[in-house]
């Protein structure tokens, strides 16, 4: 059964399909529980209370990137141990991520809430939001252990190809959110404490499920204490992808952090404009993350069986796929911008800030797709190098260069524009570094 649910090589689109549609539905769902999120806290008319949570969105991002050290390392590694058949080491493998993931998100914890002040300064709290930005903080890095701790199961179930546990106990944590959120911030009149806690308990609850779907369904995967050891070669795999996917999310946080200290000289309005343009701008990006991801364990799989026309003839079809699909997204939001922006807030400034800010943001979204798409193949295949220059580029080392020249040269007008300029380049580094890595295989 094990090999039936992740060996599919003769028809590679419906495989592929099969293996990301899960994780575009749990990515849509927490997509509705990001959106319903910022609603109920906008919904309760408050300005700076909405721009003390935007202000530890970046929270969220480190938290997902030390996830993503061993989800994603994990998932690049047993996708390929898989497809060379070596199940032991799946087992090993995953009981190390297990268990680790906790441990690291337990020591990130106890330093950033005895810190808490220095960053929430760094995060560009004042002293209107200050008091917003610190009840949220407190809760969410509360609970790093088991938010971290979401992205290890969930990942890995895909590399077994068991996309729809996945899906389920991603979706059932969310929709716990979104059933608490109203109850917590506005019912018992928690605010920004009660968002938090809503947001910890929706992980909470995706947590228990994937160890309950391992335990019971999984054939490879292991929880065994007595099992969670690794090589150096394996940790050296493990942290190699893992470290580059980490970058991608620190360095998104860290770009956040430049712009909202931009837009400090502009007031907090403007800073809670951004807040709500970045999550709607995840309905673009989550499904070009999910579709990109979604094929990930094939990506990897066929490495590992040393399948490369296969690898390339699935390549080009999700290139095509994901800029068309990133292109009609993108042309619905940019029209629909301004009633988007006011179904989360009345204020008429916030609003037609919003609104501007988004259309720029999402006007490189077919790039970012090509860069998304390349960078999981990289993480896939185990090419740490070239997912660590995809990690610093489009979010990164690029965009920072990018943003520093253009509000030198713009002001106002170069904050749009860096982002889509950024994404423009990074996909050309992208297809040059593929290029680089498989064009004489290709």
């Amino acid at each position: 059964m094990g090999e039936k649910r992740v060996i599919d090589t003769e028809r590679l689109a419906p495989s592929y399909f099969r293996l990301a549609l899960p994780v575009v539905f749990s990515m849509v769902i927490t997509l509705i529980y990001n959106l319903a999120d910022t609603y109920f806290i906008a919904k309760t008319g408050d300005a700076m209370l909405v721009a003390g949570v935007s202000l530890c969105a970046p929270l969220f991002t480190a938290l997902m990137a030390v996830g993503n050290i061993y989800g994603q390392g994990g998932n690049s590694l047993i996708s390929r141990l898989l497809g060379s058949g070596d199940r032991d080491s799946v087992g090993r493998v995953s009981a190390f991520c297990f268990y680790f993931s906790m441990l690291t998100g337990a020591a990130i914890a106890v330093p950033m809430l005895l810190f808490r002040g220095p960053v929430l300064g760094l995060l560009g709290a004042s002293a209107e939001t200050g008091p917003h930005a610190r009840a949220y903080y407190d809760v969410i890095i509360g609970g790093a252990p088991l938010m971290i701790l979401s992205f290890i199961h969930t990942n890995l179930m895909r590399s077994e190809g068991m996309a729809t546990q996945s899906m389920l106990a991603t979706v059932s944590g969310s929709l716990l959110n979104i059933v608490l959120d109203p109850i917590f911030i506005s019912a018992l009149g928690w605010g920004a404490r009660g968002a938090a806690l809503a947001t910890v308990l929706g992980y909470a609850l995706t947590d228990a499920l994937g160890l309950m779907f391992v335990c019971r369904r999984a054939e490879a995967l292991s929880v065994d204490v007595r099992r969670a050891r690794v090589s150096r070669g394996e940790l050296k795999q493990i942290f190699g992808v893992g470290f580059t996917a980490a970058i991608t999310n620190i360095a998104s946080s860290a770009c956040v952090v430049i712009m909202n200290q931009f837009l400090l000289r502009y007031g907090d309005e403007k800073i809670a404009a951004l807040g709500i343009v970045l999550r709607v701008t995840m309905i673009v990006q989550l499904m070009l993350v999910g579709f990109s991801f979604g094929g990930v364990p094939l990506f990897g799989f066929l490495f590992g069986a040393r399948e490369r026309e296969k690898l390339n003839r699935l390549l080009r079809f999700c290139t095509l796929f994901l800029c068309a699909l990133a292109l009609a997204e993108s042309l619905v939001v940019f029209l629909l911008a301004a009633p988007l922006m006011r179904a989360f807030i009345g204020n008429a400034e916030i609003v037609a800030d919003g609104a501007v800010m988004l259309r720029w943001q999402i006007s490189g979204m077919v790039f970012s797709a090509v860069v998304l798409l390349y960078t999981c193949l990289f993480q896939a295949s185990g090419k740490a190098l070239q997912a660590l220059a995809m990690s610093l580029s489009r979010q990164g080392v690029l965009f920072v260069a990018v943003f520093v020249i253009a509000v030198a040269v713009g002001g106002y007008r170069g904050f749009l524009a860096a982002q889509p300029i950024a994404d423009a380049l990074s996909a050309a580094l992208a297809l040059a570094l593929y290029r680089g890595a498989f064009g004489r295989r290709a």
